[in-house]
């Protein structure tokens, strides 16, 4: 009688058309995936190419005249590069810092909240701004803060103060971008930690509270730290596009004043008004791809800083 050999076994080799066959459905599960990212990210891959050539619309990409750096050379020798990365970087450590501080600050206060109805009111009033239009959101903040009719103006004007003219003055904008974020982004945002928080073993806040720990110590020394793997694998995500800014936010909150633009200028602003203002693809494209490989670099240096603190909350 002959042995039926069991390929799971250990020492036994498998190959890989069997293990691709005993996962055929997990494959079958991510296969949307996989096709989303092969179809968007690996397949206009070529397109890189724009960056190293004049491109002229009869020529094509391929058959342009080949011009290596100087698209690079141009934006470097531009003045704006420095600019443009700095802005971009710093909007998203604020957005990324102030992000996970207010959603986990806003899911420990509703899990306080005792009444459940208000907890679920609470959590509906806060999530509605995320599915705003940003569209609408500017038009919003231009009804309330335009020189002219603005509602802000027309209350200091009321009270017989100035009005503020805050469309020619780019100081007060990194402010009040962050803000706007914030109003919108924070309800969606807290919904994870508030989920990670229920997932906490009620028997040990309720063994806590025996002892005779507050509200204070059950914040600091079971949720904040039963949160811990949660914060830092959204950093690393959020880390991952540090360099790549929220252009519908900034452009219909900014638009075409250049004015504001030393103070809130980001990278996609600036390859937009190139490739539909300037038909420059070039340069856009250059601007693009200097973005993706800053990014790509902090991803692996922030991943390889948490692998050497923290190896279990690494992304590889």
């Amino acid at each position: 009688m002959s042995k039926v050999i069991n390929p799971a076994l250990p020492g036994r080799k498998t190959t890989f058309g069997r293990k691709f066959w005993n996962s055929r459905v997990l494959l079958l599960m991510c296969l949307p995936a996989i096709v989303y990212f092969i179809a968007f990210s690996y397949a206009p891959l070529p397109g890189i190419y724009v960056a190293f050539v004049n491109y002229n619309y009869r020529l094509g990409i391929f058959g342009s005249q080949f011009v290596g750096l100087k698209n690079f050379e141009f934006v470097a020798n531009s003045g704006k590069l420095w600019m443009l990365t700095s802005n971009t970087i710093l909007f998203n450590l604020a957005f990324i810092l102030l992000d996970n501080l207010v959603a986990v600050v806003v899911a420990i206060l509703l899990k306080e909240i005792q009444s459940k109805m208000f907890r679920k009111v609470s959590q509906t009033m806060m999530f509605l701004p995320y599915f705003i239009s940003q569209v609408l959101v500017g038009l919003l903040v231009y009804s309330l803060l335009n020189s002219d009719t603005g509602f802000l103006n027309s209350v200091l004007t009321q009270m017989g103060a100035a009005p503020l003219r805050l469309y020619k003055n780019g100081d007060p904008w990194p402010f009040i971008i962050v803000m706007v974020h914030l109003w919108q982004k924070t309800g969606y945002n807290s919904v994870v930690y508030f989920a990670a928080i229920m997932g906490i073993d009620q028997e040990v806040i309720e063994a806590s509270m025996i002892d005779g720990a507050n509200g204070w110590q059950k914040i600091r020394y079971i949720i904040l730290p039963s949160l811990r793997p949660t914060i830092v694998i959204l950093l690393l995500f959020a880390l991952g596009g540090i360099v790549k800014g929220d252009f519908g936010l900034f452009w219909n909150l900014v638009g075409r004043n250049p004015i504001l633009y030393q103070k809130v200028d980001i990278i996609e602003m600036f390859v937009y008004r190139a490739t539909v203002s300037d038909f420059n693809f070039s340069t856009a494209s250059a601007v693009g791809l200097y973005q993706s490989l800053i990014g790509f670099v902090l991803v692996l240096a922030v991943n390889g800083v948490v692998k050497k603190l923290e190896p279990d909350y690494s992304l590889f």
